[in-house]
Formats: C-alpha cells, structure tokens, sequence
C-alpha cells in the first residue's frame, strides 16, 4: 500500500472495492483523491497510464473525461468503478471556447485545500507538497481563463493554497522556500482583490524569524502585521501571539505580557467569524497553552509546568491533531525537566517521539532542542540517556 494512502485512511491504488467517492464533480472528485494520496500531477498520470495535461485539463474543469480516461482514474484509485460512473453520469459541457466557470472550481477545491490541511496537520508536508503545487498550477493556468468576479474568486483561492504550501515549505525545513510561496500569496491575492495575505504574509516572517533565532525581527514584523490597513482581528491575534513569544525570547515578561493580553483580547473578537483565515485556526490557539509556552521561553519552568499540566488534562482545550499534540507534550516535558521532574518528562517524550518521527516537520523537530538543554543539566539513568540522545538526534533532523 502507498504510505500517503494509509496515512490518509484511504484505499489503495489498483484495488477494486467500493467507496464512497468524495463530493464534486468528476475533476474536484480526482483532486481530492489525489490529494488524499499525495500524488503529484506527474506521478498520478504516470499510474493512470495519461498525460499529464489531460489530468490538468480535468481537474481544472477545461476538459471532460472520456470513458477510457474515467476507466484508467478508477483502476488508478481503485474505486471499483464509481469513478466510471461519476463520469457517464454527470459529465461537464466541453469548454472549446476556454472560459472557466469559477463556481464549481472554486467551491471544489476549497473542500480540497481542508481535506489537505487535514492531512498536513497529521502526517506532516511530505504527502501534501506535491498536491498543493499541482493543484496552485491548476488554479494559476485557470485564473486567467476566467472573467469577472469569477477570476478574483479564482486567484484569491490560488493565494490560500500558496499560503499553505508556503507553511509547508517551513515545516520541511526550507524557510527560503517558504518566503517564496508567501510572496506569491500576496501578489495572487492581491489580483483578487484581498490585500489582508499582505499583512499575514507578516506574521509568517516573524514565525520564519523566530525559528531563525532572530527575536528583534520577530517582533518588528509582528508590530507590522498588527499595524497594516487591511489587518483584521484574526491577523492581529497572529501578530499578537508571535510578539508574546519573540518578547518572552528575549527575557522582557512585561511586554510578553501585554502582547498576551493583546492576542486574548483579539481573539475573543473573532469567536463565531466564519470568514476564511489566514493560518491556523484561532480558537485552536487556547490562550493558556500559549501562556505557558511562554513562560517556558522565560524560564520560569515550574509555572509553565504547572499550566500545562492544567490545560493538557482538559483534552478540548488543546488541538486534536497530532502535530498540536506532540508540540504541546514537548514543551510540557521541557518545563517538567527544567523543574527536576526528568522521570515524569521523559515519559512524555519517550510517548511523543513516535508521532514527531511520523510527522517529520522542521518546527516539532525543534520543539526538542530545549528538552534536550533541560534534560542535560540532569541526573539521568541509562535509559534516560539513550533517550535523550534520540532526541538530540531527531531535533538536528
């Protein structure tokens, strides 16, 4: 079985069984499962034995499949024949004239980008990269295709997914590669007409900063994503947030502590919004949690101990996907084992590694380094030290 298939809970390719298709049409339906798999363009025709423009032309809505081509996705997914059916069954008008409707597109391949994200915050960017990139090239080929409102709706989406592959990019490791995907999220959106990726395009430079080591740019595009004209209270949580962290890096508790009040404040402005935001979810950002990492960078190991124990006993205030998880269970061990708690620390990071070796991102990685600086100023058995040296090997990647 391909691994993205089962990390994803999917079926795997070539094996004939039924399942329930996800919904769309059949080109939003064929780049959700590709997604699921975290098939690039290239490596889902090089398996569905087609080029690569067919594909391109499908899932952008340019093209219909033809019975064979709808035979060979199926065979490729291994959907029994469901696909087969999709295709005979609701089969687009052909668009010789190359226009794109915007509608289907857009609404299909937002459904997709969630289904990734999903993906992303469980098994890491390496089954989604190509998936996202393929699919930003869909969008980027079919923005000009289309007129009106529809091409706005269409490049704003394009930015979305730039944004996220950008994310992606940081968590593999290749912040360069990360500023590059940001910068086209704000040049997309803004060619449909929203400037606010301009200002959380900031907050992603301070998080970029940060993991840099750089605390004074950290806080200087914090402030500026907090201060630009088309920031809205989701952005201004963000920045807010990464100004806590970058003044708490630095040792100055006061203005950690305003910047916290900042974000506590921010987000309660933003419970019940439903329009689509920039980076992680806010509510999932539980103020507490983010105090107590806080506290962690400050060194004051025994309260941030003691509000993570807290707030990890109540499962609904922290985030349910794994990478949440594991980095929350990371900084709590660092601060048990900055208080002589190495047994109690260990535990948890010896539960926690699996996950974060799964996962493979850049930033949980680095989650370890400080557990590993409190662990050694510790008395540790030989167990305790075989796993602190897995550790120090899984944060240096």
């Amino acid at each position: 079985m391909d691994p993205a298939d089962s990390a994803a809970g999917t079926v795997s390719a070539g094996r004939s069984t039924s399942t329930r298709l996800p919904p769309g049409d059949f080109g939003v339906v064929v780049a959700t499962l590709r997604a699921r798999r975290g098939w690039s363009v290239r490596e889902f025709a090089r398996r569905a034995h087609v080029s690569e423009g067919q594909i391109c032309n499908l899932e952008s809505g340019l093209r219909n499949p033809t019975p064979a081509v709808a035979a060979a996705c199926d065979a490729a997914f291994g959907t029994g024949g469901e696909l087969v059916e999709l295709a005979g069954a609701g089969r687009r008008g052909a668009r010789t004239e190359g226009i794109v409707e915007a509608g289907p597109v857009v609404a299909g391949y937002e459904r997709v980008l969630w289904e990734l994200k999903g993906i992303g915050r469980s098994t890491g960017p390496r089954f989604v990269t190509a998936s996202m990139k393929s699919i930003t090239r869909i969008l980027t080929d079919a923005g000009p295709r289309a007129v009106g409102e529809q091409r706005a709706e269409i490049w704003r989406l394009a930015s979305r997914f730039a944004e996220y592959t950008g994310w992606m990019a940081q968590e593999a490791g290749n912040p360069a590669e990360a500023l590059r995907w940001t910068n086209l999220a704000v040049r997309w959106g803004a060619l449909g007409g929203d400037e606010t990726v301009a200002a959380y395009a900031l907050v992603r430079k301070a998080f970029i900063a940060q993991h840099r080591g750089d605390t004074h740019a950290a806080i200087g595009f914090a402030d500026q994503a907090a201060g630009h004209p088309a920031a809205n209270p989701v952005i201004r949580a963000h920045a807010a947030r990464r100004a806590a962290q970058g003044h708490a890096c630095r040792g100055d508790a006061g203005a950690c502590r305003e910047a916290l009040e900042r974000f506590r404040s921010y987000a309660a402005d933003v419970t019940g919004d439903r329009t689509p935001h920039w980076g992680p979810r806010i509510e999932n950002g539980n103020p507490r949690l983010i105090e107590a990492s806080c506290m962690l960078s400050l060194r004051r190991f025994e309260l941030a101990a003691d509000l993570f124990a807290a707030e990890r006993r109540r499962r609904p205030a922290v985030p349910a996907d794994d990478n949440s998880q594991a980095r929350f269970a990371v900084r709590q061990a660092t601060a048990l084992a900055g208080v002589g708690r190495l047994d109690d620390a260990c535990q948890i990071v010896e539960a926690t590694l699996p996950v974060i070796k799964r996962i493979d991102s850049a930033t949980l990685r680095a989650e370890l380094s400080p557990f590993v600086e409190q662990a050694r100023t510790r008395r540790a058995s030989p167990g305790q030290l075989a796993l602190i040296d897995a550790s120090t090997a899984l944060a240096i990647g």
